[in-house]
């Protein structure tokens, strides 16, 4: 890939105002890993006992082994062509490759566990054992003999050499709570110092996870100064090496882990070396990287369960004729749009014309203030560019010239964009992201740059018809609300979704795991996204309650008012007519003696149905029951008494 060079600026070109932007986490590259954990007395010391829940319960080497299993089942998932190496020195055997034959004699007190390969399920099973059976032999006893460190790092020299000549990423992680090895060997320290300049000359990365245990300190300056060489970028960001402390209340599993996940692969770049053209004549070169994207499960293979073992079932296709089963070749395919009731046919070479919109680009058509961009524009995910200086020195000082002035000004360029070959044209919105140390970045997750944030076409739009007026709040509950918000945010108010694994995806993985290791199958799977419903009911419980009172009672009056008013409207806009007499299908209950007396006088009494009659009587506090004459006699003698 194009993307495996590191970019290096020219010392006279650097300038000391330039604010520069870190690319560290999204160059291209497959990595290599070797993970070299000491053996020692020390390493093998249980920590000293503990009351406390979180206290070590491990000895550092046991914890180191825990994390390197945590790293390769995360790489198998994660990475799943990096390959990953387990070695481990001071011990009293010596292994080295099966086909090294005697060369591991050239390596006393290293013993390769786990060879540099991508791994396979039966190197998880055998760390997996070693990490749980205690009791395990003879692989874990330590030397007696002063380990040369030279000699560990002439050994890594050679597994990256003939199992990773090619990666553009190679590093080694080692693991050790002996800050100085050679501290009466002036030679062994030159040696080891010799190796290591080996190492970083063949491209290969030296990382170190220093343990220290109680109130000791590891002191870098004693040794492994001379071994590490630093990126002086990334030294400019952090100058210091995480120490992971055992038997001091935090888990030394835990800090292990954390420290190795800071030190992740570089991410895949989704283009290279784009042509970004932000004026005529005026051009410099381009990676896109998509930092968000959604994960999902993706089938990389078919797997054949019928024989002793599962298999990777190769597939092959084979197309036939419907009317005689006979096999079509691929030159007798043609490819045809049916237009009009006939098929137009179109070459390979027209096809591909049909969608050449241009060679790919980057090209600013003009700017605008970030206002204008409003927030349902938004069609895809955006992607992420970073400047390269492969093709055009200089594209990092424009770059950065160029992302300043749109973050002082507030503004976004409009860009027409074609980012591979034979790929769709869009309109995009270049927008720039604020530093992640900018206390006023709403995404402190997010690398710091300029971003291709995709616009709607015509098409892409649709008229939306918003609903009708609601109704509106009480300020108290508004008030009551918002005191339930702030209990609830998140510490800094910040939300950071790489945080959340994905629990479908996660419970996919989990079944292959449980299935490629013969494992049992897990219950339930482990959710992230799961409120803390005991936290939050001991933060917001009774301003909920408070809450919901309120808005019981604001329902109940807007019942009773939207009653009222709806009796108030129909008094308003009943049309006034002609006075006419009582009708049969009237309710009872809501005639009067005037309308009565109109209606026996009328004679229409007698049409009035059964059920009106009884409700009349019922109303008047006469009987209901009877025929429907005597009910009829009844509210007649009433009326007479009342009129």
């Amino acid at each position: 890939m194009s993307g495996n060079r590191d970019w290096k600026r020219e010392e006279e070109e650097e300038d000391e105002n330039d604010q520069e932007i870190d690319e560290t986490s999204y160059k291209a590259q497959k990595d290599a890993i070797l993970v070299a954990i000491e053996v020692s007395d020390k390493m093998l010391e249980p920590p000293p006992p503990s009351d406390s829940k979180k206290a070590d319960r491990d000895s550092a080497v046991q914890a180191a082994l825990k994390c390197a299993y945590s790293l390769m089942e995360q790489r198998i998932i994660s990475n799943p062509k990096d390959m990953m190496g387990i070695l481990l020195f001071g011990t009293e055997k010596s292994k080295f490759h099966e086909d090294a034959g005697s060369g591991a004699l050239g390596y006393p007190h290293c013993y390769l566990l786990t060879d540099l390969d991508v791994p396979a399920a039966e190197d998880v099973k055998a760390l997996k054992a070693l990490v749980e059976d205690d009791d395990d032999d003879d692989v874990l006893v330590p030397a007696k003999q002063t380990v040369s460190m030279a000699n560990v790092l002439f050994c890594a020299n050679q597994i990256f050499t003939t199992r990773a000549a090619n990666f553009g990423s190679r590093r080694l992680f080692i693991v050790t709570d002996n800050d100085n090895p050679h501290s009466a060997d002036k030679a062994a320290r030159s040696a080891a110092a010799v190796r290591a300049k080996d190492l970083y000359d063949l491209g290969v990365t030296i990382d170190l996870f220093p343990i220290s245990h109680g109130g000791s300190q590891f002191d870098l300056a004693t040794f492994y100064d001379d071994i590490l060489y630093r990126d002086p970028l990334a030294e400019a960001n952090s100058m210091e090496v995480s120490v992971s402390k055992s038997g001091d209340g935090i888990s030394l599993l835990s800090s292990l882990v954390s420290n190795i996940n800071s030190k992740q692969t570089p991410k895949r770049s989704l283009f290279s070396n784009l042509p970004f053209e932000i004026a005529p004549g005026l051009q410099i070169s381009v990676k896109g990287y998509n930092i968000l994207h959604k994960q999902a499960p993706a089938r990389t293979c078919y797997i054949w369960l019928d024989g002793q073992k599962p298999q990777i079932a190769t597939g092959e296709t084979t197309r036939l004729a419907e009317d005689s089963a006979r096999t079509v070749d691929k030159v007798e395919f043609k490819k045809a749009y049916k237009f009009g009731g006939e098929y137009v046919y179109f070459t390979p070479d027209e096809q591909k014309s049909l969608k050449d919109f241009g060679s790919p680009v980057i090209r600013i058509i003009g700017f605008k203030p970030k206002k204008m961009i409003p927030i349902w524009a938004s069609v895809k995910k955006s992607t992420f560019i970073f400047p390269s200086e492969e093709d055009y020195i200089g594209s990092t000082r424009v770059f950065t010239s160029l992302w300043q002035k749109l973050l002082k000004d507030d503004k976004v360029a409009i860009a027409w964009c074609i980012v591979r070959s034979n790929a769709q044209p869009i309109m995009a919105a270049i927008m720039p992201s604020k530093s992640q140390s900018d206390p006023t970045s709403a995404t402190p997750f997010l690398p710091a740059g300029l971003w291709l944030y995709p616009l709607p076409f015509v098409d892409d739009l649709r008229e939306i018809k918003p609903p009708g007026a609601l109704s509106q709040s009480s300020d108290t509950l508004k008030t009551q609300m918002r005191t339930i918000v702030q209990q609830l945010q998140l510490p800094k108010a910040m939300f950071n979704p790489l945080k959340y694994p994905n629990p479908a995806l996660q419970w996919h993985y989990k079944i292959l795991q449980a299935l490629a290791l013969e494992e049992e199958v897990p219950e339930k799977a482990e959710d992230a996204t799961l409120p803390k419903f005991k936290a939050i009911a001991k933060r917001a419980g009774g301003y909920f309650e408070d809450w919901a009172s309120t808005l019981k009672g604001d329902a109940k009056d807007a019942v009773h008012s939207r009653a009222t008013k709806r009796e108030a409207d129909d008094d308003d806009s009943r049309p006034t007519k002609r006075s006419r007499s009582v009708t049969a299908d009237k309710p009872g209950g809501s005639i009067g003696v005037k309308e009565l007396r109109e209606a026996i006088d009328n004679g229409k009494i007698a049409s009035f149905k059964v059920a009106q009659l009884k409700e009349i009587a019922e109303s008047k506090g006469l009987g209901s029951g009877g025929r429907k004459a005597d009910i009829i006699e009844r509210i007649e003698q009433w009326v007479d008494e009342n009129s």
